[in-house]
């Protein structure tokens, strides 16, 4: 015979690996898989790797807890409870300490107060009255001021009305201003008043111009003044 027959006769008679493995566990007294349970093995290899490499993942780290929380961990205590992120409640107070007192009530208008009687010695009430930019100058209403200054509310009004100077009706609206104020605001009675001070002060200066000969210009100041006048009541 040719060497490549023998060759092949000893191949067949040789036992393949997957025999001898079935043969070692038949003696053992093991079940020999059939070719039906070979595709549910390799399913059941797929879902191994699957779970392997799912577990493999990088998880995210956990957030750590903030300094808070880790030193009552550490020291012992109980967790506090989260605040809530919108709204703010009203701390309760603590036992050891007593509860606030409400805060008192405002006092009542001065004008809703009954009306008191000034004591010996007190103060009087003053009344102030203000009128700012009136288109006068300092000097003219100074000239006027000082014939009421000094003088009853009934006689600074005749005077005020009979004076023939412009700055006269400026000052007379001012006085019945000031009454005006006494009555409302301080409960006083206008006739029982008497002019405190009265002054006037210079206000801002309005510049004019006005054609002159040869082409020149000539400035013309137009002054206003501040009034101020203060009642208070007779003795």
């Amino acid at each position: 015979m040719s060497p490549a027959p023998r060759k092949k006769k000893d191949e067949e008679a040789a036992p393949t690996a997957a025999e001898v493995e079935a043969k070692a566990s038949a003696e053992a007294g093991e079940s020999v898989p059939k070719a039906d349970d070979e595709p549910e093995i390799e399913e059941t290899h797929a879902a191994e790797v699957e779970q392997a490499a799912v577990e493999d993942k990088p998880t995210a780290p956990a957030k750590k807890p903030r300094a808070k929380k880790a030193a009552a961990e550490k020291a012992g205590e109980p967790e506090a409870e989260e605040k809530p992120k919108r709204g703010r409640k009203r701390a309760e107070p603590k036992a050891d300490e007593a509860p606030k007192q409400d805060k008192p009530a405002k006092p009542a208008r001065k004008r809703d107060q009954p009306r008191a009687q000034r004591a010996p010695g007190e103060a009087p009430v003053v009344v102030r009255a203000h009128a700012r930019y009136v288109r006068t100058s300092a000097r003219k209403a100074r000239l006027v001021c000082d014939h009421i200054r000094g003088k009853d509310v009934e006689q600074a009004r005749a005077i005020l009305s009979f004076t023939p100077r412009g700055a006269a009706k400026p000052w007379l609206k001012l006085l019945e201003s000031a009454i005006a104020n006494a009555e409302h605001n301080h409960e006083l009675v206008g006739d029982e008043l008497k002019i405190h001070s009265i002054h006037a002060d210079e206000g801002p200066t309005l510049k004019r111009y006005r054609p002159r000969a040869m082409g020149r210009a000539t400035r013309i100041r137009k002054r206003t003044s501040h009034h101020t006048n203060i009642l208070t009541p007779k003795e």
